[in-house]
C-alpha cells in the first residue's frame, strides 16, 4: 500500500513539474505574442501613415493631370487660333499680292503717261490745247481734259503710296501675330514638359510608396499567421495545464490530506499560520498560471516567497500536497494561505497553526 502511494505521489510531482513547464511555456509564448501585437500595432500605424502618403500622392498626381489637360486644351486652341491666324495671314498675302499687282499696273501707267510727257511737257501741252482749239468751248473742254489728266497722275501717285503704306502694315501685323503665336506655343510646350517631368516624378514616388505599403501587408500577414499559430500554441498548452491540473486536483483529494509528513517525503520543516481563500474571493488566475476559477478543487496555497519558493511542493498539515503557487498581500512571512473550493469551504478551515513540509 505505501508503495502504492509512494507511486501516486512521485507521479503526482511529475504532473507538477510538467505543468511548471507548460506554465513557463505559456508565459513565454504569451510574452512572444505580446511582442508581435505590439509590432503588428507599429506594422499598422505605419501601414496608416503610408496609405496616407499615397493618396496625397494621389490627389497631387491628378492635379497635375488635370493641368496637364488644361494646358493640352490651351495648346489646342491655340493651333486652331494659329490656323485661322494662318487663313488670315494667307488671306492678307492675297490681299498684298492684289496690292502689288494694282501698283505694278499702275506703274505701267505712270510709265507711259512719263514717256507722253518727256515728249511734250505740261506747259507745251496747254500751250498746243489752246491753238488746236477751235472755239473757246473747245478750248475749255480740253482744258478740263488737261486738268482731269493732271488730277489723274496725282491720284494715281496717292494711291500708289496708300497701298505701299497698307502693305507694310499688313506685313507688319503678320510678323507680330505670327511672333505671338509662336511664343504662346513654345510656353505652353515648356509647361507641358515641367508637368511631364513633374507627373514622372511623384510616379516614381507612388511606386515607392505602393511597393513599401506591400511590404508591410507582407510582414503585417506573417506576423499574423505567427500570431495565429502561438495563440493556437498556447491554447494548446493552458488545456493541456487544465487537464494536468484537474487530474492533480482529484489525486490530491483522494490522497495528500491522510499522508504525513514521512510518507511524502523529507524537505525543511516549519510551522506557519494558515487561513483559507476560495476563488470566489480572489482573482481567476494565480501568480504562477494556474486557473484556479476552472480548477477549484487543486491543491495549491499561497506564500510568501522569500520563506517559501513559488513553485515548490509543500506537505500542508490536515491539507496534504500542495504547490506554492500564488501570492497575496497579507500573506507575509510564516503565513499561508489554502485554497478551497468555495467561501463556506474557506470558512469551514479558519485560522490555524500547521506544520508544513517543504518538499525537496
Amino acid at each position: 500500500m505505501q508503495m502504492i502511494k509512494r507511486m501516486i505521489l512521485i507521479m503526482f510531482t511529475w504532473m507538477l513539474c510538467i505543468s511548471g513547464s507548460v506554465v513557463t511555456y505559456a508565459q513565454t509564448n504569451t510574452k512572444t505574442l505580446q511582442n508581435i501585437q505590439q509590432e503588428l500595432g507599429q506594422k499598422a500605424k505605419e501601414k496608416q501613415s503610408v496609405t496616407k502618403d499615397i493618396e496625397n500622392i494621389q490627389q497631387e498626381m491628378d492635379s497635375i493631370n488635370t493641368y496637364i489637360s488644361k494646358n493640352k486644351e490651351e495648346m489646342a486652341n491655340t493651333q486652331k487660333r494659329m490656323a485661322a491666324t494662318n487663313q488670315l495671314i494667307e488671306e492678307k498675302k492675297e490681299e498684298i499680292v492684289s496690292l502689288e499687282d494694282k501698283i505694278l499696273a499702275r506703274k505701267g501707267v505712270m510709265k507711259k503717261r512719263l514717256v507722253a510727257l518727256q515728249h511734250d511737257n505740261n506747259l507745251n501741252l496747254v500751250i498746243k490745247v489752246f491753238f488746236d482749239s477751235k472755239s473757246l468751248d473747245d478750248f475749255i473742254q480740253r482744258a478740263g481734259a488737261v486738268t482731269t489728266l493732271f488730277n489723274a497722275d496725282k491720284s494715281i501717285l496717292g494711291e500708289q503710296q496708300e497701298d505701299l503704306k497698307h502693305i507694310e502694315k499688313d506685313k507688319q501685323e503678320i510678323d507680330k501675330q505670327q511672333q505671338s503665336l509662336e511664343d504662346e506655343q513654345k510656353t505652353l510646350s515648356k509647361q507641358e514638359k515641367d508637368l511631364n517631368q513633374n507627373l514622372q516624378k511623384r510616379q516614381e514616388t507612388l511606386t515607392g510608396m505602393q511597393e513599401k505599403f506591400s511590404q508591410i501587408n507582407q510582414q503585417m500577414a506573417l506576423a499574423e499567421q505567427e500570431k495565429t499559430d502561438i495563440e493556437s500554441q498556447l491554447k494548446a498548452a493552458q488545456e493541456k495545464i487544465r487537464r494536468e491540473q484537474e487530474e492533480a486536483s482529484k489525486l490530491a483529494t483522494s490522497t495528500n490530506i491522510k499522508n504525513g509528513p514521512e510518507q511524502v517525503g523529507k524537505g525543511e520543516e516549519m510551522y506557519v499560520n494558515a487561513t483559507a481563500y476560495s476563488p470566489a474571493s480572489s482573482g481567476a488566475v494565480t501568480t504562477l498560471g494556474y486557473n484556479i476559477e476552472k480548477n477549484p478543487n487543486m491543491k495549491l496555497i499561497a506564500v510568501d516567497p522569500s520563506v517559501i519558493p513559488l513553485g515548490k511542493k509543500v506537505w500542508v498539515e490536515g491539507y496534504g500536497v500542495a504547490v506554492a503557487g500564488d501570492t497575496g498581500g497579507a500573506i507575509v512571512g510564516h503565513k499561508i494561505d489554502v485554497l478551497m473550493p468555495t467561501n463556506k469551504d474557506a470558512l469551514s478551515w479558519g485560522r490555524k497553526t500547521v506544520k508544513i513540509v517543504i518538499l525537496d
